[in-house]
């Protein structure tokens, strides 16, 4: 009689926290991965910072916080090129800190200080860097898609090989000028990637009682645009997708659509008690969902970082975050004389 084989026990896997996703396959270098990580924390530590000076009263007017939807504008910025741009809307910090705009200027634009970006005249909303081709920061609902369908047009009218990105939410996107916008992008093939950021509600009203489609990366099959819905928790997956949709772009074809699944934690704005969704709802996602936590899980199972390394980055991020709301408090006032300037540029 044969003797029997032993038989093997399948390999351990790494174990992940409860109610998380798995580890998404390793699909980006090790220094590529702890930088995503250093960004989206940077947001992240950033836009609490943000939201305890404006309890303080020391922003004032509208504060819109990009806590949770961090993984897509730098997901959406590692696969871009030092000339292309970038335009938003009014929840518009985490753009800007990727677009390595100095946390100081922007903190202090956020209250209202001569050492912000716009001068302390634009606030949380509107603030801009030439230099590192952001366009803003735009307070109009929608206004920055026709704004982005402009840069596209100036990145080919000069050749320099750009693309525009251009981020807006769902609560955007029933706005007239988006599909005007639209249409003028795909009839001269302008190299526009927007970037519809669905985070499902727009101001208080969820996007099933907004929107008659809700499959948001279809709304431009009327003008032949393609588009593809992407996970927006994971950075990776808006990597790939990005980086898929620059090179069409790129390429000459016309422009792109990618609209992001996410979600934002916080209200609206800081004035939005959010009641309308359940805590159980925001603790869901959170669990099963958020983009750094879920990050942060891949880098220890992968070995990449170790629990006391990825503490150390949060104090050193945390150091640099606060040092940005010492310095903006420490910034005087504009003057009064600022509101004449910066009115008209000559050419």
């Amino acid at each position: 009689m044969p003797k029997a084989t032993k038989r093997k026990s399948p390999p351990k896997k790494a174990r992940t926290k409860p109610g998380r996703k798995k580890p998404a396959k390793l699909a980006a270098s090790s220094e590529e991965l702890l930088e995503y990580y250093r960004q989206m924390l940077m947001i992240r530590r950033f836009e609490e910072k943000a939201g305890q000076l404006y309890g303080m009263g020391l922003i004032g007017g509208f504060c819109h916080l990009y806590i949770g939807q961090e993984a897509v504008v730098v997901g959406m910025q590692a696969a871009s090129e030092p000339v292309d741009t970038v335009i938003t809307s009014y929840r518009d910090h985490g753009h800007m800190l990727v677009c390595d705009m100095d946390p100081k200027g922007v903190m202090a634009e956020l209250t209202g200080r001569i050492g912000g970006y716009s001068k302390g005249k634009g606030g949380s909303m509107h603030m801009f860097s030439r230099e590192k081709n952001f366009f803003g920061g735009h307070g109009i609902v929608g206004g920055q898609v026709s704004l982005g369908t402009g840069l596209g047009f100036g990145h080919k009218y000069k050749g320099d090989g750009g693309v525009c990105m251009a981020y807006f939410g769902d609560g955007a996107i029933n706005q007239g000028q988006v599909y005007e916008s639209f249409n003028m992008a795909e009839l001269w093939s302008l190299p526009v990637v927007y970037v519809v950021e669905n985070n499902k509600y727009g101001m208080g009203t969820s996007i099933e009682r907004a929107s008659a489609t809700t499959e948001l990366y279809q709304r431009g099959s009327a003008h032949g645009i393609p588009g593809e819905q992407v996970d927006g928790m994971d950075v990776l997956a808006v990597r790939k997708a990005a980086e898929k949709a620059l090179k069409y772009c790129r390429s000459g074809k016309g422009p792109y659509i990618l609209e992001m699944k996410t979600y934002r934690y916080r209200g609206h704005s800081m004035s939005d008690p959010a009641k309308y969704r359940s805590k159980e709802e925001v603790s869901k996602v959170r669990k099963e969902s958020d983009p750094i936590d879920n990050l942060k899980d891949l880098l220890l199972v992968k070995k990449i970082a170790t629990e006391e390394a990825l503490k150390e980055f949060d104090r050193d991020i945390k150091a640099v975050v606060t040092e940005a709301a010492t310095f903006a408090q420490e910034s005087p006032e504009p003057d009064p004389a600022e509101l004449y300037t910066d009115i008209l540029v000559e050419v």
